[in-house]
């Protein structure tokens, strides 16, 4: 684990990297989500694609992980974080895949709305239509749940039950949860507003590049319906995986994941191995 710096003044943000000696074909990206950082990558997808001969690398947007910025979070726009991943591309180099889980997926959206790369993933995405009709749906059917979350949003905390019941389909031994537990921590609420009103992706279908778009059978905070209806704006169809929650990259099934995102790369010609 360590750091890259970008050029100018940007400040110096966390980027964590594997790869093969000889650094192997071309580059992914990962973007994490809310209340993550590049940790939630480096448990099963970073060694595993690194295992097959690729470059894997996972930035921490600013006041995330080990990344600057904590002390100024809840002041951080979507635009913030895109101009983070645009630091991360020139940083990284070798023009990247990149890969976006939830508001990861949100941010590339909105990258792409500026800059071009080789391929996307969207990985159960923040779709182009925003937070709010999940947000609403959520709150309906699961209220207590939906206040657990928001004070994950404020304090960095929910009950160990929440976040079971949130982010995975699968069990998950308490020690393994408790490490999630301590490793998650607010989000900026300026950026959590801008997914839900103020600054939603204006991407039209044609700048897009090569895109999968997948989704988690089990997902409650982004159903398969709001994936499914992210891929049809971008002209493409999602591939739900059933019986799999929000964080994909660790659930006990990550593994298939990983290989659909490869076997894509692979039949996409951007594998470059």
């Amino acid at each position: 684990m360590g750091t890259a710096s970008g050029s100018g003044v940007l400040e110096q943000l966390e980027i964590i990297e594997t790869g093969p000696s000889g650094g192997g074909g071309r580059p992914l990206l990962f973007v994490h989500g809310a209340f993550a950082g590049a940790w939630c990558w480096s448990r099963h997808f970073l060694p595993y694609f690194a295992g097959q001969g690729f470059r894997a690398c996972a930035v921490s947007l600013s006041g995330h992980g080990r990344s600057p910025g904590r002390e100024r979070l809840d002041w951080l726009s979507i635009a913030d974080y895109v101009r983070d991943l645009e630091q991360a591309v020139v940083t990284v180099g070798g023009d990247p895949v990149l890969v976006g889980h939830s508001m990861g997926g949100f941010v590339v959206q909105k990258y792409l709305e500026r800059a071009s790369a080789p391929g996307v993933v969207l990985m159960a995405p923040v779709p182009p239509q925003g937070l709010l009709s999940a947000s609403i749906a959520l709150a309906f059917s699961n209220p207590g749940l939906f206040a657990d979350l928001n004070s994950m949003l404020h304090r960095g905390r929910a009950s160990l039950a929440s976040l079971q019941h949130a982010l995975f389909a699968s069990p998950v031994a308490l020690d393994q949860l408790q490490v999630y537990y301590r490793l998650m921590q607010p989000e900026s609420q300026r950026a959590m507003w801008d997914m839900t009103f103020f600054d939603l992706p204006r991407l039209r279908p044609e700048r897009c590049p090569p895109m999968l778009v997948l989704g988690a059978g089990s997902d409650i905070l982004v159903p398969p319906s709001q994936v499914e209806e992210a891929a049809r704006v971008y002209g493409t169809q999602a591939e739900i995986f059933p019986g799999m929650g929000h964080v994909m990259m660790l659930e006990t099934d990550w593994q298939k994941v990983a290989d659909r995102i490869i076997e894509w790369m692979r039949a996409e010609q951007l594998d470059g191995i």
